[in-house]
Parts: structure tokens; C-alpha cells; sequence
């Protein structure tokens, strides 16, 4: 399924057990996430929301419109609106964790994890194992990121510092499909668990479209889980490999099918999760191909990419036949003027650029 611009024409799935083909439901991740959140909290009394602006009936959703409807359906018991503390939100969620809830906690930007890093860092990751297990904290935490015209303090993406803390799963979505079947997963599971969305790709009101992008994908009715640490390629090549997630594996489609058209075929591989990594799944398309584009909106200097290269070079250095290439965000605070945004963001003629070096 293409993640290009919809050409319009809609494909058509099996309907289970019957045969007959029939329309396939196409949703954008917005309503993927408040599907999945719904079906969660109907199935077990314990899942619940907490965070801030969530649960006004009638309002708007959280900051980007993910849980329309749901303070009707659930009311304040369930959907609990905090005052503006993050400290307040991530350790509520904890303690109620700790006690047998299944809380999902709401981050207005994932930059704001900053100010609960002692609950983020301390708490939530370590708890179960200085209890002996004893203890378990399933808590979800949902945090927007990418840099999306709001400036310095509410456009970071920083997914490396889960990465670096030894106890969180680390989750990237990137489609509706993977959005639904993963935060399933995540209220599920005993561990804590980080989701990361890109704010530009939730599909909700007035950005139902991206940069050309199309932002639904197919989600089935019935009930499905992704399991963690499953990668997905997107698209296959023999050339070059490149890992990307959120808006920067849409902009690395885009590099990958203006390239085919010289003859380049570029596999492109969605990590889907950070942690767990699917590394064979990566590192055997890097020994395929021989070539490695990583591609974040993370900075560059120790961002996810750093790991990711050093693991292949370490696991496939004789299957190499250029040097690993990273394209990131520039090592600045993200600008808040639109053209020096879009400047130090990686863009598809970035990505394009280092896919070439990597086949001088």
C-alpha cells in the first residue's frame, strides 16, 4: 500500500469468511489511536486517561484531537483532567500503575518530558526492577514530537532519551495501522511503555494531508496486536537501506520512488519500535544492499541514528561498501521562523543526497 498521495482509488479487502470483496476502512492515525483507547477502556475497567485538557465533553479533544467523543462515552472517572504539570500526570499514572491500573497518560508535546524527567528517568523504568519484579508499572505515556512551526520548546523529538533509559519500550508510529495495533499492545503490556507520534501525521481536522502525503491507511474492524520489536520494510531495493520513522520515512518514500526511476532501488524499513529493535530485520537488508541511510528528525549528534550505525557497523563491517550515511536534524534548538525550520530538518533532497553517496 502506497504511503504516497492517494491516487483516489480505493482497494478492496476480503470480507473474513465470506469471499466477497468490500471497501477497505481507511482511517488516519488520530482516529486509529481513539479507536484503539475506546476498544482498550470498554474491554478492561482499569485503562484509563489522565492528562491535561482531555476530558472536557465537547471539547477539542487533547491538543490534537485524539480522544473526540470519548469524555461522553467515558465521563471524568475515567478521562481525568490534571492541572498543567507533567510531574502531576506522569506520577499519578505511576502510582495508579503500581496499584493495578492500566493508565494512559497524555503528553501535550513530547518535549514536556523534561519537565517529569525524574518520573520519566527514576520511577516509571526502574520500579519493577528494584521491587524484583514484584512491582509492575504498566503505564502507556503519549508524546506528540517533530517540529511543526511551534519553535524551540514544542517542536523536539526526543526519542533517544527513552532509548537511553533502561526500562522504557520505545514506540514510533507512523501509519494508522501500526497506531491501533501498537497502542493495543502497549496498554497490554506489564512494562512501561513510550508511544512517539508526529503531530503532522495524525490525519485530524485541517491536517487530514501532510506535505502530498496521504495520512490513512487500512485498519480492519476486527481486533488485531502488533507485537513489539517487529520491523517493517515499506519498500524493497537491492541498492541501499534506509531506517526512517514518523514524517521522515514518508520523506524517504518520496527520495526512494524519484530514485527508482534512475534505476536506484531503495529498501526503506520502518523500526516501528526503538526498543525493542528489530535488528535482523535491518541488518540483514544492510548485508543485502551494502549501503545504510539513517534518517531521523532527532538531532544528529547522539540521536538514534548513532546507535543504529554503530550496530552496523559492528555486525555487518564486511557487508559494507560505503560508509554509513545519517541524515538529521541540525545539532541547533529547532527555529522557529518556517524557512529556517525547514532548513535544518532533513528534507527529501537531503535524504537524496546521501542516498547517492552512498553509491559513489
Amino acid at each position: 500500500m502506497s504511503m504516497l498521495k492517494s491516487s483516489g482509488v480505493k482497494e478492496a479487502v476480503m470480507a473474513q469468511g465470506t469471499g466477497v470483496e468490500k471497501p477497505e476502512r481507511r482511517l488516519t492515525i488520530g482516529e486509529a489511536l481513539r479507536e484503539a483507547i475506546a476498544e482498550e477502556m470498554r474491554r478492561d475497567e482499569s485503562v484509563f486517561l489522565i492528562g491535561e485538557d482531555i476530558g472536557v465533553p465537547g471539547g477539542f479533544g487533547g491538543a490534537f484531537g485524539v480522544y473526540l467523543g470519548l469524555p461522553e462515552e467515558f465521563g471524568h472517572k475515567r478521562i481525568i483532567d490534571t492541572p498543567i504539570s507533567e510531574k502531576a500526570v506522569l506520577g499519578a499514572a505511576i502510582g495508579a500503575a503500581m496499584m493495578g491500573m492500566r493508565p494512559i497518560a497524555d503528553l501535550q508535546y513530547g518535549d514536556f518530558i523534561y519537565c517529569c524527567m525524574d518520573e520519566f528517568a527514576n520511577e516509571a523504568p526502574k520500579i519493577r526492577y528494584m521491587s524484583g519484579g514484584k512491582i509492575k508499572v504498566p503505564v502507556v505515556f503519549r508524546a506528540p514530537v517533530g517540529a511543526t512551526r511551534r519553535g524551540a520548546q514544542h517542536g523536539q523529538s526526543p526519542e533517544t532519551i527513552a532509548m537511553h533509559i533502561p526500562g522504557w519500550k520505545v514506540v514510533c508510529v507512523s501509519d494508522a495501522y501500526d497506531a491501533k495495533g501498537l497502542l493495543k499492545s502497549a496498554v497490554r503490556d506489564d512494562n512501561p511503555v513510550v508511544i512517539f507520534e508526529h503531530k503532522l501525521l495524525y490525519g485530524s481536522k485541517g491536517r487530514e494531508q501532510a506535505g502530498g502525503f496521504d495520512l490513512t491507511a487500512h485498519v480492519p474492524q476486527e481486533e488485531y496486536l502488533i507485537p513489539f520489536g517487529q520491523a517493517k520494510i515499506r519498500r524493497e531495493g537491492s541498492h541501499v537501506t534506509v531506517v526512517a520513522t514518523h514524517l521522515m520515512l514518508y520523506r524517504s518514500l518520496v527520495a526512494a520512488e524519484a530514485l527508482a526511476q534512475e534505476g536506484i532501488e531503495v529498501e526503506v524499513i520502518d523500526p516501528r519500535t526503538l526498543v525493542p529493535l528489530d535488528k535482523e530485520t535491518i541488518l540483514n537488508s544492510v548485508m543485502k544492499t551494502g549501503r545504510l541511510v539513517i534518517v531521523h528528525e532527532d538531532n544528529l549528534t547522539a540521536g538514534w541514528g548513532a546507535e543504529l550505525a554503530a550496530l552496523a557497523a559492528s555486525e555487518c563491517f564486511y557487508s559494507l561498501e560505503a560508509p554509513i550515511q545519517r541524515v538529521a536534524t541540525y545539532d541547533v534548538p529547532i527555529p522557529f521562523a518556517p524557512v529556517l525550520e525547514d532548513y535544518v530538518l532533513p528534507s527529501v533532497e537531503r535524504i537524496t543526497k546521501a542516498i547517492r553517496a552512498t553509491l559513489k
